[in-house]
């Protein structure tokens, strides 16, 4: 069992709850040298590293690279793991652009546990599937949200195959099927 500090422990947890896992802003009363000193250890271990930051979405920044950029900071799977949050591997197919026989290949996404997206992919790959009532009910989005992440999210961007049947007993049901 890894032993972590008060500092990094909520470093951490904070930055697996943010968008990609994005460890800034650091917690009230951690700042300069000893931020500094806190953020070096994180990244000995490789429980956090340094990415570049997207300045378009309001990334905060760590540093200015000197070259008009900035990098952040931002929770790797050893981080996740240190903290007892099992990183999620989805297996997806890549096809290769405009080739009719399209090659499918596995390729590993890192998913956030605890996230709406997790939480509808685990409904839709449970044997009885899931409604569209039962998917607004458990992330309370909207069916025209739950709908654009099943063939957005999911579909298109994480290649899953999302197929849908009609149940007599309980109408039209979406799971996670098997690639054509």
């Amino acid at each position: 069992m890894i032993k972590l500090t008060e500092t990094q422990t909520t470093v951490l947890t904070a930055g697996a709850q943010r968008p990609d896992n994005i460890a800034l802003p650091m917690p009230k009363g951690l700042a300069g040298a000893a931020a500094k000193m806190a953020v070096t250890k994180m990244i000995e271990h490789g429980w956090l590293q340094e990415v570049d930051a997207n300045v378009r979405r309001n990334e905060p920044l760590w540093r200015e690279t000197g070259d008009g950029h900035g990098t952040t900071l931002a929770v790797t799977k050893a981080g996740l793991l240190a903290i007892g949050i099992e990183p999620v591997v989805v297996k997806t197919r890549v096809a290769s652009c405009g080739v009719a026989n399209a090659q499918s290949e596995a390729k590993n996404l890192t998913l956030r546990t605890g996230t709406k997206q997790a939480l509808l992919i685990t409904m839709l790959r449970r044997a009885e599937g899931a409604t569209m009532q039962e998917i607004v009910a458990a992330t309370g989005w909207q069916a025209h949200s739950a709908r654009g992440a099943l063939s957005g999210a999911l579909g298109k961007k994480l290649g899953l195959v999302v197929v849908s049947a009609k149940e007599d007993a309980r109408g039209r049901v979406y799971r996670i099927g098997q690639p054509a």
